[in-house]
């Protein structure tokens, strides 16, 4: 029942996706994004990102900077410069608590971005926490996307 229950999981996943428009081209966006020791100066949700953004490395962050933050370390699975990156990771152990994390930057007439940020949660316990996702998940979303708006126009603003 057990194996039954996370192979529906793993195709049925609980998705969160939220988008921010920022006046400021894929370029400049992809370069906040991807400079992981800025990400103390403005980014409020991956706490200590490391690693390099290569397919098949592994990159490791904490969920806040208390004592009590998770810390993930997922494995790059793709990155397009200036495009789009994607990780998946797990919590424990496959199959419990997996998620597939991706960036994706459109670009919009008159040179500005469309930032999408979702997320794909699979494994048995997911069913159990989609309330926990849909509400604390979502708002780390929405204040990374925010967090990212205002850091990408102040890079662009600064020249």
């Amino acid at each position: 029942m057990l194996v039954g229950a996370a192979a529906w999981q793993r195709a049925n996943p609980f998705v969160i996706e939220t988008r921010v428009d920022i006046a400021a081209p894929p370029e400049v966006v992809w370069g906040v994004l991807t400079n992981f020791e800025a990400y103390p100066e403005w980014n409020p949700g991956l706490v200590g990102m490391t690693g390099e953004l290569e397919v098949g490395r592994t990159l490791r962050f904490s969920s806040d900077s208390t004592d009590d933050a998770l810390t993930f370390e997922p494995v790059v699975r793709e990155v397009r410069p200036g495009q789009h990156l994607r990780w998946e990771g797990s919590l424990l152990v496959p199959g419990l608590f997996d998620g597939e994390h991706a960036f994706d930057l459109e670009p919009l007439p008159g040179g500005g971005t469309r930032l999408t940020q979702s997320e794909h949660f699979r494994g048995v316990l997911v069913p159990f926490l989609t309330g926990w996702l849909d509400d604390g998940t979502r708002q780390d979303f929405l204040a990374v996307d925010e967090a990212l708006h205002d850091r990408s126009l102040a890079v662009l603003a600064a020249g």
